[in-house]
């Protein structure tokens, strides 16, 4: 690479949008036939799509250890749960006061940072994601949120909902679904982000992070989304979340999934709209031959559309709704334009391809690989022959012949055939005792040898956080 190349590489602008629990499988650019993702698709001929990318770590907040840090978060062998959260799970904590982070080592080297989130997880007290943003907003109001009164929801519309009451109060009262889709979270959040870009159009090089909660649950879609999907005489009960696991024959859960899952269609849509506009101020304030764009999710979920007939996301189950994620990426220059890279690839290339297209040394160790030689069709991409990730208490294995996972303790595995059984419709893992080894030995490998499994106490300490104990 010249000397100038390296240089204009150096003052690239970059934009990372994350779109929490947004499944693969619900883009048109991934092969969906049904869900309008107009913005995306284009975005895809733009860039370069992974078809192979996954989390390293899940659920919502390793995730985002991962993207702020550049560091693997598993196999979570520091867990240090925070008070006065509403998750306790393995890897669900604070980043770590002792590691550097993305913005703060671009905010050393002459960035503008900004942060435009409405996932309230980042925001509870302690949580420590803010560091090294020169500007950040946390956007209020989507349902888990701690803002308004769940008590002044309004009583008379409780009956149209399934999925329990006070997560139904407090969908009414922060969301406010009967509002125009301007007001809605995901729209703020996209506005705010939009105005820090015409703000630093002159003030750059910028990094700008930008996460949006939607399509996460709770699942009512604004209703001009939903009528692309849906009727309106199967709209309600309108189950706004699902349980974590396999779904009952004849339930309520079961009879709504038409309508849960065109709710969910419609806030794919709905993020695909504010992507949209995201993109045409960049094009508008003409950045975009400056700037390098991701989209990608944390992970994603089921509506019954698999062998377990399982629903949301439960940890035990670590399918492909869950497990597939979209990554794709736009070059300044174009490079890729229009191309699909199957190689395997992690949330945690996203940071690494940050370092790299900046020309920065970060602060810390990064445990990822840069994705510009893949986009620039050059070498430099060390081919990687499995991944790796944990959830609560189970882990995860792929390569390209095998999935697996299990609990962490290793206990009743699940083993499929990618290249016979692609669906994972036909467990295994009792005919294939050479693909159990091999998957375990690699998980504890990349674990250190070492996989710590949490059992949570029924007591708090003096300042009212969960106690865990190792097993």
């Amino acid at each position: 690479m010249s000397a100038d190349k390296q240089e204009t590489k150096r003052h690239w602008n970059i934009v990372v949008v994350v779109a929490d629990t947004f499944r693969s499988g619900y883009i048109g650019a991934y092969g969906n036939d049904w869900v309008r993702t107009p913005n995306l698709d284009k975005f895809a001929r733009q860039g370069v799509r992974f078809t192979r990318a996954h989390p390293e770590c899940l659920p919502t907040i390793p995730t985002r250890r991962t993207l702020h840090s550049g560091r693997r978060a598993f196999p979570f062998n520091d867990y240090k749960p925070v008070p006065w959260d509403n998750v306790y799970l393995p890897g669900w904590q604070p980043m770590s006061p002792d590691e550097t982070t993305v913005a703060e080592t671009l905010v050393r080297k002459g960035y503008h940072t900004g942060f435009f989130g409405d996932v309230p997880h980042y925001f509870v007290p302690g949580m420590n994601f803010t560091r090294g943003f020169r500007q950040w907003e946390y956007v209020r109001g989507q349902a888990e949120d701690r803002y308004r009164a769940p008590a002044h929801a309004d009583a008379s519309l409780l009956s149209r909902y399934e999925g329990g009451e006070g997560r139904i109060r407090a969908h009414l009262v922060n969301v406010q679904p009967e509002q125009p889709e301007e007001t809605w979270p995901t729209a703020r959040t996209f506005r705010s982000a939009i105005r820090f870009i015409e703000q630093n159009a002159v003030n750059t090089p910028f990094y700008l992070y930008v996460d949006s909660f939607t399509p996460h649950e709770t699942w009512e879609a604004p209703i001009h989304y939903y009528d692309l999907y849906g009727t309106r005489e199967q709209r309600e009960p309108i189950c706004i979340t699902v349980p974590y696991g396999s779904v009952k024959e004849g339930s309520v859960i079961e009879r709504q999934l038409p309508s849960i899952r065109a709710n969910y269609a419609g806030l794919c849509s709905l993020v695909d709209a504010w992507f949209g506009k995201l993109l045409d101020a960049l094009d508008r304030l003409a950045l975009a031959d400056s700037t390098l764009v991701y989209f990608l999710s944390d992970h994603g979920t089921n509506f019954a559309d698999n062998a377990d007939r399982v629903t949301g996301k439960p940890a035990s189950y670590m399918n492909r709704g869950t497990m597939d994620i979209p990554l794709i990426a736009r070059h300044p220059d174009g490079c890729g334009a229009g191309e699909t890279v199957d190689e395997l690839v992690y949330t945690v290339d996203v940071p690494a391809t940050t370092f790299d297209a900046t020309g920065l040394t970060p602060g810390g160790e990064v445990h990822g690989q840069s994705l510009l030689p893949l986009m620039e069709g050059k070498s430099g991409f060390e081919a990687r022959e499995y991944l790796t990730c944990r959830y609560g208490n189970f882990v995860w294995h792929r390569d390209a012949k095998t999935w697996y996972f299990s609990s962490a303790d290793f206990s009743n595995p699940r083993v499929y055939d990618l290249e016979a059984d692609a669906g994972l419709e036909r467990n295994i893992a009792e005919s294939a005792p050479d693909r159990v080894k091999l998957a375990q030995e690699r998980i504890l490998k990349d674990a250190g040898g070492r996989i710590p499994i949490y059992a949570r106490k029924g007591g708090t300490d003096a300042i009212g956080r969960p106690q865990f104990v190792e097993s």
